[in-house]
């Protein structure tokens, strides 16, 4: 059960993290679009914010397999 204490405390310590970084995307993403807003651009902001979305739409679909690898190991004989 050690090890299984082990991976648990990994696995949620990844899930912090990956929050963390959706956060912190969100944030630098929110300042440059009110930056640029400002200095009427807003097409550029624009451009920006779906870049963002696209990042962060890349990170769950690869948790998202991530996850799917887990349970086919899981139950894979």
């Amino acid at each position: 059960t050690g090890e299984r204490a082990e991976k648990n405390g990994l696995w949620s310590f990844m899930g912090i993290d990956i929050i963390f970084k959706i956060a912190a995307i969100g944030i630098i993403t929110a300042v440059i679009n009110i930056l640029l807003k400002k200095s009427d651009k807003e097409e550029m902001a624009t451009l920006v914010t779906l870049a963002s979305l696209v990042l962060v739409l890349i990170m769950v679909v690869d948790m998202v397999v991530q996850l799917f690898d887990t349970i086919r190991n899981l139950f894979d004989f």
